[in-house]
């Protein structure tokens, strides 16, 4: 099958330059000595997952119990959920412990505390590490502020093992240079390294050190102290990892295939991929990158790179199903005519489509479910 046989908006997922993702970032991380995690809610698909398994990740991590519910029937048998799951959740929680070796995160000392009931009860043990607040200000810890007593309360409680620290630097996504996301990174390490050895000294032992983002990720491969990364998006990236530094746009696997359905002025063009296939997602980074998602186009024509960005079309609306395009000077497109457009946040675009199609170049190769979709609870 063909690309122009397809029916639009469909999401592309480039195979060579997702392999090329896997291999890249895997070999980032063995060459550091450190253990390789994807985070799956980017691809939210279990042959993608077994493809970085397959490569030399250790296991991948989940948002939500329901995503590992799907990847565990898959056959991934090494999951993490750094969310903060709730013991309300028990029952599933250990119904997946049959199957496969998981582990969770802790913030909050009640929570901790209903997890240690919950496996007390079951006559379990697990695996669970601490979140620490490292500047994002989202969930866990403060690493100054009795953090050392609370490693201490979820070490003395039954049924839970505390394995490590664990990190997300989503402030990094907000870096106006790039040696300010190479600081945010240092001091993540510098925090949780810190902290472990402050609860080394108390006679807790902290065997994980793990941190998770893709904008950070080629800092935070060469600190010392760091024994797992988390990244997730580094596997299709976007036009918001371009615009961090963290991705060049031929690293960019997952496109949007869209037909021009409307000319209605020399100035506007519209789109048959609104926000239910784009979102409405700004992108964030340190170069400018306006509108909801970029146009991009090969030089040679052939879907092979160089890539470049046309800067006569600007993204600049959504509407469920319409994206309006602003047209700077003067546009050949017209209504029939199709675009390839790089998605300013490539894991919600996945979570919004049944299925991808892997491509190469213009030919379509496969067509993956996107099993996980939709696994919210």
């Amino acid at each position: 099958m063909h690309l122009a046989d397809l029916p639009t908006p469909q999401v592309l997922i480039d195979r060579p330059r997702l392999f090329s993702n896997i291999d890249r970032v895997q070999q980032l991380a063995s060459s550091a000595g450190v253990a390789l995690r994807p985070h799956a809610k980017t691809h939210k698909s279990p042959a993608v997952a077994k493809w970085q398994i397959e490569k030399g990740a250790v296991g991948i991590c989940c948002a939500k119990l329901g995503e590992a519910e799907v990847f565990v029937e898959a056959g991934i048998n090494n999951i993490r959920l750094p969310y903060p799951v709730n013991p309300f959740s028990a029952a599933r929680l250990i119904a997946l412990m049959d199957r496969a070796t998981l582990s969770i995160i802790v913030d909050h000392l009640e929570v901790a505390r209903g997890w240690s009931d919950a496996m007390r009860r079951a006559g379990r043990a697990l695996d669970v590490l601490v979140k620490v607040d490292v500047g994002f200000h989202r969930c866990g810890i403060d690493p100054a502020s009795g953090a050392l007593g609370f490693l201490q309360a979820v070490a003395a409680m039954p049924g839970l093992r505390l394995r490590g620290l664990l990190s997300h630097a989503g402030h990094g996504y907000h870096a106006a240079s790039e040696d300010e996301l190479r600081s945010v990174a240092a001091r993540e390490t510098e925090t949780l390294t810190a902290l472990r050895d402050r609860a080394t000294k108390a006679g807790i032992s902290l065997d994980e050190i793990s941190v998770g983002a893709t904008p950070t990720l080629r800092f935070s491969a060469g600190q010392a102290g760091i024994t797992e990364l988390r990244p997730g998006n580094y596997v299709y990236f976007d036009r918001t990892q371009v615009a961090l530094g963290a991705a060049t746009l031929d690293d960019c696997a997952l496109t949007v295939l869209a037909t021009v359905v409307s000319k209605p002025a020399a100035d506007r063009i519209i789109l048959d991929c609104g926000s239910k296939t784009l979102t409405n997602d700004q992108a964030r980074g340190i170069t400018k990158a306006t509108g909801y998602g970029a146009v991009v186009v090969d030089h040679r024509g052939d879907g092979a790179a160089p890539r470049r960005v046309d800067e006569t079309l600007t993204i600049e609306r959504l509407s469920e199903e319409h994206a309006t395009v602003r047209v700077t000077g003067a546009t050949a497109l017209e209504p029939g005519d199709r675009v390839r457009v790089l998605p300013n946040h490539s894991c919600v675009v996945s979570n919004l489509v049944d299925v991808v199609r892997l491509v190469e170049g213009d030919r379509v190769v496969d067509t993956l479910p996107i099993a996980a979709r939709g696994k919210i609870t």
